[in-house]
C-alpha cells in the first residue's frame, strides 16, 4: 500500500479553504485551533459556531492589529488568543491543538522582487522558500494533538515534498490540493510504525 499522498487539482485560486478546515475540524477531537502566519481569517471561519478557542501567532504588531480587526468583525474576539512573537517563543511546550493552520511565506528570497506588491515579510521564505515553513512544521509536530490534523499552504506540490523529505517526526502528508495560488497539504500524526509519505 502506497504512503504517497493523494494529489488533487482544484480549478480556482484559493489558499487554505475555510470549508476544508471546518470540515476537518468537525471530525477532530476536542481542543483549540492554532493559526500560524495568517490574520485569523481561516481559523475564525473554522471555529465559528463551535465552542473551540483559536490561538493566532503573529510576527509583527501590524499582523496583530489585522487579526484583532478580523476577530472583532467575526464577533469571535473573546474566543481568540493573539500572541506576538516567533512561533517557538510564544507557544508553551505543553500546549496541544486539534487543528493547526499554517500559511508561511514560501517565495524564495531571490525571487521576491517578482511580487513587488506584497510586503517582503509576508512572502520571503528564505533561500529555498521553506525557512518559515520548517518552523511551522516543527510547531505542528510539537503541538498537534493525537488524532488532530494540520493544513499547510506552500507554493507547490514540489515544495510540500521537499519539506516533508526533511523529516517530520510522526507527521504524514495524507493529501495535497493544488490551486492556482499554490498547494495545501493535509498533515496528520501517525503511529511511529507507520512510514511517513515522502
Amino acid at each position: 500500500m502506497s504512503t504517497d499522498p493523494i494529489v488533487r487539482v482544484e480549478h480556482e485560486h484559493q489558499e487554505i479553504s475555510p470549508a476544508w478546515a471546518a470540515e476537518l475540524l468537525a471530525e477532530l477531537p476536542a481542543g483549540p485551533v492554532l493559526e500560524l502566519c495568517g490574520a485569523g481569517k481561516i481559523g475564525l471561519a473554522a471555529v465559528a459556531g463551535t465552542a473551540r478557542r483559536l490561538v493566532c501567532v503573529a510576527l509583527t504588531p501590524g499582523a496583530v492589529t489585522c487579526t484583532e480587526t478580523n476577530a472583532r468583525a467575526s464577533r469571535l474576539a473573546p474566543a481568540v488568543d493573539i500572541r506576538l512573537g516567533r512561533i517557538r517563543e510564544v507557544l508553551r511546550p505543553d500546549e496541544r491543538f486539534a487543528l493547526v493552520i499554517a500559511a508561511p511565506p514560501w517565495v524564495a528570497g531571490a525571487e521576491t522582487s517578482r511580487v513587488p506588491e506584497d510586503p517582503l515579510l509576508a512572502i520571503d521564505g528564505g533561500v529555498d522558500g521553506l525557512a518559515v515553513a520548517r518552523d511551522c512544521l516543527a510547531a505542528i509536530d510539537a503541538h498537534l494533538d493525537r488524532g488532530g490534523a494540520a493544513l499547510l499552504h506552500l507554493g507547490s506540490v514540489e515544495q510540500v515534498a521537499a519539506l516533508m523529505s526533511l523529516g517530520s517526526g510522526s507527521l504524514r502528508c495524507l493529501e495535497v490540493r493544488r490551486f492556482e495560488g499554490g498547494a495545501v497539504a493535509h498533515l496528520a500524526r501517525t503511529d511511529e510504525d507507520v512510514p511517513t509519505a515522502w
